[in-house]
């Protein structure tokens, strides 16, 4: 873990307040949490901002620098190479990470977005980083917004994109995500600081770039009204999860091969993110790994099946109702397998 090397920024230098308002919001988003960070840099123009930011801001933890290489485009070992030179620049570490096995077949971006976290996350435990930033800001909180509300996601799909989370067991914090596109881009200029263009982020292939697309050509839609709307919905989120883990803690008796849950008086909402914690909760202790089961997974015909008292089984885990109460266990294997 490294600190910047050389005479610090001149006082007069316009980027010197933004450097501050950098080390503030970085803080705020890391809470207690004390040590150094690992800044994920892509080479884009985003990500090369913050890194520009952070060594400026000289952080007293430190910071590492890790720019993944999913092996996806030809260009990405060029772009990690000038994001190594530019930190050789600036005094910083600097680590490429290559996944060991390809990336390939449906839901492309999906999977190298999990491949990417879950070397960022590896690389971060083994160099004693608290942390993760990634270069999320303003304009990406609101694309994020409106590609899920047209998937017609929920409250948490709506809460967009966390100040703080956790992805693959490390902390992840985007300190960014008060600060525009245009002010970033605007960092990079300034000093002259090198960045690569993405192709894939001018592809119409791509639901984000659509999106993206949709607010360059529609200034009324307001990308920062619709991040606080995002904003204030994490907040309801955040609530919420307290409360679940509340019914959790009082309601949920463990069994032998599974957990008993009492739903009474239950509205909805509570109800699917309870079943959620109790799959997820059989199929960890009982190891059950296929099919897949994640936050995203879709569990209203369960519900609606167990709201009809009838027995349902959801991602290799049964749930049967009875008496106000939902017992999960793993599901029995299946004839002939």
């Amino acid at each position: 873990m490294s600190r910047r090397v050389g005479p610090p920024p001149n006082a007069a230098d316009p980027l010197v307040p933004a450097a501050e308002r950098f080390r503030h919001d970085l803080t705020a988003s890391l809470g207690d949490a004390v040590g150094p960070v690992l800044l994920a840099v892509s080479g884009g123009a985003d990500s090369m901002a913050m890194l520009t930011l952070a060594a400026d801001a000289d952080l007293p933890g430190g910071v590492a620098v890790a720019t993944v290489d999913h092996r996806l485009r030809t260009a990405a070992a060029a772009e990690a190479a000038m994001v190594a030179a530019y930190c050789a620049r600036l005094g910083l570490s600097h680590t490429t990470l290559v996944p060991s096995d390809s990336i390939e077949g449906a839901s492309l971006q999906a999977q190298a977005r999990k491949t990417r976290y879950a070397l960022l996350g590896h690389h971060a435990r083994s160099i004693g980083a608290v942390a993760i930033a990634t270069a999320h800001h303003v304009d990406d909180q609101a694309e994020t917004f409106l590609m899920r509300a047209a998937r017609g996601s929920g409250l948490a799909g709506l809460a967009g994109v966390r100040a703080r989370t956790t992805i693959a067991g490390k902390t992840v914090v985007r300190p960014l995500l008060d600060w525009r596109r245009a002010e970033l881009r605007a960092i990079v200029r300034r000093r002259e600081v090198p960045f690569a263009d993405d192709p894939t982020n001018r592809d119409p292939a791509h639901d984000r770039t659509r999106f993206r697309r949709l607010f360059d050509t529609h200034e009324w839609l307001g990308a920062a009204q619709i991040a606080r709307s995002a904003a204030a919905l994490a907040d309801a989120d955040a609530d919420v999860r307290a409360m679940v883990d509340w019914l959790w803690t009082a309601r949920a008796q463990y069994a032998a091969k599974g957990v008993d849950l009492d739903v009474a008086d239950l509205p909805r909402e509570l109800l699917r993110r309870l079943v959620r914690r109790g799959v997820a909760q059989v199929r960890a202790t009982a190891a059950i790994t296929e099919p897949d089961f994640t936050e995203s997974t879709n569990v209203e015909p369960l519900l609606d099946a167990l709201g009809q008292d009838r027995r349902a089984t959801q991602s290799g885990v049964s749930v049967t109702p009875g008496g106000g109460r939902w017992r999960f266990r793993p599901a029995p294997a299946r004839r002939g397998r």
